[in-house]
């Protein structure tokens, strides 16, 4: 039996498999003469970095209401919670439950397909932790190496 703080092993494809699953990619599409658009548009509205803050809070917590989502997600203005939770809901991967009570209250969770979004989301956010470091270290050399280039 599982602890709570267990997760299941999300396992990550080897650069052989990534490679192949990348071909591919691009072999259905030309074949089919299907646009890459609609991808690019859904990664660009999951990729942001409210839209990842609040699938993450929300991972978190399992329910929350707006204030709450807004109190969690540090630096959000409301307009952008706002059209963060839409565009989440739009793509399936949270739900809006309205209370009929005054005052209305309103909740967000995520589904199963955010839920599935939410495991590969943690595997990038991984490896953006253990790369962290390395990463910092590349942007400041870059940076030294740019003022050389100035003066």
């Amino acid at each position: 039996m599982k602890h709570s703080y267990q997760m299941d092993t999300i396992k990550v494809p080897s650069a052989l498999q990534t490679q192949k699953k990348i071909q591919e990619f691009f072999e259905t599409f030309s074949s089919k003469r299907i646009q890459i658009c609609p991808v690019k548009n859904i990664l660009h509205s999951l990729g942001d970095k409210w839209s990842i803050m609040v699938m993450l809070h929300l991972g978190k917590h399992q329910v929350l209401r707006f204030n709450e989502l807004k109190n969690n997600v540090s630096g959000i203005s409301q307009k952008m919670l706002t059209v963060t939770l839409r565009t989440l809901e739009s793509h399936g991967l949270i739900a809006r439950t309205i209370y009929p009570q005054i005052p209305p209250k309103v909740e967000y969770a995520i589904t199963e397909m955010g839920q599935e979004f939410l495991q590969h989301l943690v595997v990038m956010l991984n490896w953006a932790c253990v790369n962290m470091d390395a990463i910092s270290r590349m942007k400041k050399r870059k940076m030294r190496e740019d003022l050389k280039n100035i003066v």
